[in-house]
């Protein structure tokens, strides 16, 4: 039985990763900012698998609480094998591009949240030569669009942490995974235009709880995402400049 902790865990995919990890029988911590959805989750993973399963009320974006909640984490799983990031917001681009202030927020949930949460998780697996860190970013870090560039820079700047975090631990043993969705049918995506090669939540959480027993490294879902962004990453930016994305 593995100790799972899950940050952000009533998002679509989030949910569909604790049921995967559930139906294995893994111990689970479910962190988010919405404790009657949490108690939902949180009765359903325990009648349909049987599996220990607690929570605790996480605010992304109020960093001070992050030690606290981590405290309570680790003591009610009694230490830690996985823990996985799935806290984002998509926004509203408009409003990010003329109000700084917006633009903050999302980069604060989006990335610093992961910076402060995952840094005391880091040391703590370090510390034990153990355990892996799901990090969920997305396709959208890899290139800057014009219509969510402050969304996209924040997820830029969660795939690079995480690639100085695989870095660092690689010696210790702790590994660390980067997970880059593709679209994926969620709430957060739910009516948005321009959507193809849509993902299922399920089908990307079978993805990430297999995607644990191998190497650490970069994965793409959908796998074919990897070469679409290749070819977007490809274009020269005098033309990409000119590109309605």
């Amino acid at each position: 039985m593995k100790r799972i902790l899950i940050l952000g865990a009533t998002s679509a995919v989030a949910r569909a990763v604790a049921g995967a990890f559930a139906g294995q029988g893994d111990q689970l911590f479910l962190g988010a900012r919405n404790p009657a959805e949490l108690d939902r989750i949180q009765a359903d993973l325990r009648v349909r698998f049987g599996v220990p399963v607690d929570t605790g009320f996480l605010e992304a974006g109020d960093v001070e609480s992050h030690p606290a909640f981590i405290q309570q984490a680790l003591t009610s799983l009694g230490g830690l094998d996985v823990v996985v990031f799935a806290i984002g917001l998509l926004g509203e681009q408009p409003e990010a591009s003329h109000h700084p202030a917006q633009a903050l927020d999302l980069i604060r949930i989006n990335f610093g949240s992961a910076v402060s949460l995952l840094a005391p998780l880091a040391n703590f697996l370090e510390s034990r030569q153990k355990g892996a860190i799901v990090g969920i970013s997305s396709v959208a870090g890899d290139r800057a669009r014009q219509s969510k560039y402050v969304y996209d820079a924040a997820k830029g700047g969660l795939s690079l942490y995480l690639q100085g975090l695989r870095n660092r631990l690689e010696p210790s043993g702790v590994r660390v995974y980067t997970v880059k969705p593709g679209f994926v049918d969620t709430s957060m995506t739910y009516g948005l235009p321009g959507l193809f090669l849509v993902a299922q939540p399920d089908q990307v959480a079978r993805w990430i709880v297999k995607m644990v027993e191998k190497n650490s490294g970069v994965y793409y879902m959908p796998w074919f995402w990897k070469w679409i962004m290749l070819i977007i990453k490809l274009i020269p930016e005098f033309i990409f400049k000119k590109m309605k994305m």
